[in-house]
């Protein structure tokens, strides 16, 4: 069976997809769509924007669902996929590749869900951390003998957690995992605390949104990083989408799955190539590509 992933934020590159707009017709007119709907031009900053522009969070998730979904497009009949699965952000990408939402819809809502989490991060000083080799369980007592706010946030491949909370208890938080045997635990350029209890008022925001779009019934199951399970009902879609802003990204939890329930192959769809790097450690006799 053929899983298609989908990377989320931290995958951007100056000069991500203009060879799809230079070279497709159907890419080209997608990537003028979404310039409109935006109200912007995020072509220009995707093409030819600076390493600062493309880290604005209200640049980078929009740009990396577009670099994602319309490289999806671009693939015709060669694109069917058995199961699908997001990244983070990239869960959105995944949900217009299986159809649960409208290239439009998609965009609009990676669009409020950028702007929601960017006043979050504005409204509290925050980040997060990686931290390596380091048993989960492990880390996770650690974060919980902490009096500040710090959660794991990514599982990203056994050995590899990345931590998000408070600029206090991040710092706190790589002290003692270091001392707790840590190979490493690196502060990460990232703009605040994401999948932590921080992004609570941003996961206000994005609910409104998601309650009001409507969800159709997908081509195929797509596994959720809130609770790393097989969901096909677009309810539980929406709720799972909603939780995720506040929840940890089960990404080992969920390949484990989409492996145990027959995936063979994984087809990383979008900027980079991450996830094939992360499936690779989490599964050792499976086929890894990109799109």
């Amino acid at each position: 069976m053929i899983a298609y992933v989908f990377p989320g934020q931290g995958a951007q590159f100056t000069g991500m997809g203009k060879d799809l707009y230079d070279k497709s017709e159907s890419a080209k007119a997608l990537f003028e769509k979404a310039n409109d709907i935006l109200g912007f031009r995020i072509t220009e900053l995707m093409f030819a924007g600076t390493d600062e522009d493309l880290r604005q969070t209200r640049v980078t998730q929009p740009a990396i669902f577009l670099h994602s979904v319309i490289l999806a497009s671009t693939l015709g009949e060669d694109f069917k996929p058995d199961m699908v699965a997001g990244h983070s952000l990239g869960e959105f990408s995944a949900l217009v590749a299986n159809k649960v939402l409208s290239f439009e819809d998609g965009l609009r809502l990676v669009f409020a869900r950028a702007r929601a989490m960017q006043k979050a991060c504005e409204k509290e000083p925050s980040t997060m951390a990686a931290i390596l080799g380091l048993d989960d369980q492990k880390v996770e007592e650690i974060c919980k003998s902490i009096d500040e706010i710090v959660v794991p946030a990514n599982y990203n491949s056994p050995g590899q957690l990345v931590i998000s909370g408070s600029m206090k208890g991040i710092e706190i938080a790589c002290e003692k995992l270091k001392a707790g045997g840590a190979r490493r635990a690196l502060p990460l350029k990232v703009g605040g605390a994401f999948h932590s209890p921080l992004m609570e008022p941003a996961r206000i925001e994005l609910a409104d949104a998601i309650n009001s779009t409507v969800f159709h019934q997908p081509v195929c199951p797509i596994y959720q990083n809130a609770t790393a399970e097989r969901v096909t009902d677009p309810l539980r879609i929406k709720e799972n989408l909603i939780a995720q802003l506040t929840a940890p990204v089960l990404w080992t939890q969920l390949v484990q799955r989409m492996i145990a329930d027959g995936a063979t192959h994984f087809i990383e769809v979008g900027p980079g190539n991450v996830l094939q790097g992360l499936i690779s450690k989490i599964g050792k006799d499976v086929t890894v590509a990109g799109a």
